[in-house]
């Protein structure tokens, strides 16, 4: 059983954070009617610390979020998944229809690129580069699907950025 489910303040934190996405959905947003027509997609992902302060946050469907006692939890028509990577949590929210494993390895995957990227990632680097880091995620997972898991196909568009900003 992961610490972070018993930890009051971070589950207040992410409840908080699906209750500005559900805002966010009545303002114009992707709403949980509208899954593509095969059934399956991610609906989010969440970067949370040990303290409950979300350091990513990319809605692609909303829902509401309830304490969970593992790495996959079912919730009405979602599941969640999640993995810890030292102080870090990322959050999956997906459609039933997915396959949790898939994207549990994706979060793995996902989290390597940064290493990759970053060389060794931290906190602070994804506090102070998240425009690359949603570059990152957008490559690896479009419209609630993964498109792309090789690190060097993700990283080629930043490795490009970066050649054109160093001149």
């Amino acid at each position: 059983m992961d610490t972070w489910i018993h930890n009051d303040h971070c589950l207040m934190s992410l409840t908080a954070q699906v209750c500005l996405a559900q805002q966010h959905c009545k303002a114009g947003r992707l709403t949980g009617s509208e899954v593509t027509s095969s059934g399956r997609m991610i609906t989010f992902i969440l970067m949370v610390n040990r303290q409950g302060q979300t350091r990513l946050c990319r809605w692609m469907l909303c829902v509401t979020l309830s304490p969970c006692q593992c790495s996959f939890v079912e919730y009405k028509d979602f599941k969640l998944v999640f993995r810890q990577y030292a102080a870090l949590y990322i959050v999956a929210g997906v459609t039933d229809d997915e396959n949790e494993l898939s994207v549990y390895e994706l979060l793995q995957n996902f989290v390597e690129v940064l290493d990759k990227y970053f060389s060794r990632v931290s906190e602070l680097d994804i506090m102070f580069n998240l425009d690359r880091v949603h570059l990152i995620l957008d490559e690896m997972v479009q419209n609630g699907h993964i498109v792309e898991t090789n690190r060097s196909s993700v990283l080629a568009p930043l490795t490009a950025l970066d050649k054109m900003a160093n001149g």
